[in-house]
């Protein structure tokens, strides 16, 4: 399983995007992130976009990556999945023909650009080879993170953005090779990461606790850059070798 990070910043600045981790070229965990770094041939291999919450820098991709499929005139369209309250969200208030056009039903419904498809927590379903489960996780809004699981057993978990949480973890009663958990805020934060469904390096020690396995690797994403250098020092402060900060770019195989 080869992941790219298209992006892994938890707010954005010259050099950080948004949210997106593109698995084997063809499908994509969350979406803050495509036309900015993705040329046409790369974005026309996207056929699936696992969303975990609708807040705006997980989701901001997807309509862009809309308007340029129907712009090419490409008979091409891309299923949107998450969990129903994510994607009411998305339907309600950004595919609502105001904020950006309905990519639903255009150019009809039958041959829609984008394809709304809900999911259900914790019920595995296939995407080509790959077996995918959602669980529940604890942000500000209704949220899924991702257990993503290749033809070759390799498994990667995803939390999306969450503070202290239970369900997910149960996920690695099998090992997990490869988990992408967010840490958004320093540790004098707590409170602050706390209120908004975040994790901080020290709540994220206390989530390893939670762990059945704990992974082979464990990949930070989201840190807010005003934060990183405090961030990255916390991060080390944990002593664990199996642990590494994400960097936009990075090509992982797991």
């Amino acid at each position: 399983m080869k992941v790219r990070v298209l992006g892994s910043s938890g707010a954005e600045f010259p050099g950080f995007n948004s949210p997106a981790f593109l698995i084997d070229d063809s499908l994509l965990l969350d979406a803050g992130t495509i036309g900015a770094v993705l040329g046409e041939a790369a974005q026309w291999k996207i056929r699936h976009v696992l969303v975990t919450h609708a807040h705006l820098d997980h989701i901001k991709g997807i309509p862009f990556l809309a308007d340029n499929i129907i712009l090419k005139n490409k008979k091409h369209s891309v299923t949107v999945m998450g969990i129903p309250a994510v994607l009411n969200t998305i339907k309600r208030n950004l595919l609502n023909d105001k904020v950006w056009p309905d990519f639903t039903v255009i150019p009809d419904i039958d041959s829609a650009v984008l394809k709304l498809k809900s999911i259900r927590p914790e019920k595995t379903f296939a995407i080509n080879s790959y077996k995918i489960t959602a669980y529940r996780v604890n942000h500000a809004v209704p949220a899924a993170g991702y257990i993503v699981e290749s033809a070759g057993g390799r498994r990667l978990l995803y939390t999306g953005d969450t503070g202290p949480t239970e369900r997910i973890w149960h996920a690695t009663e099998t090992p997990v090779h490869c988990a992408i958990i967010e840490v958004s805020m320093p540790n004098s934060m707590k409170e602050m990461a706390i209120l908004t469904g975040h994790l901080t390096a020290g709540l994220l020690k206390e989530e390893i606790k939670k762990m059945k396995n704990i992974p082979e690797r464990i990949l930070i994403t989201h840190p807010k850059p005003q934060y990183l250098k405090q961030i990255k020092k916390e991060v080390a402060g944990l002593r664990m070798k199996n642990i590494a900060i994400l960097r936009d770019g990075e090509v992982h195989r797991i």
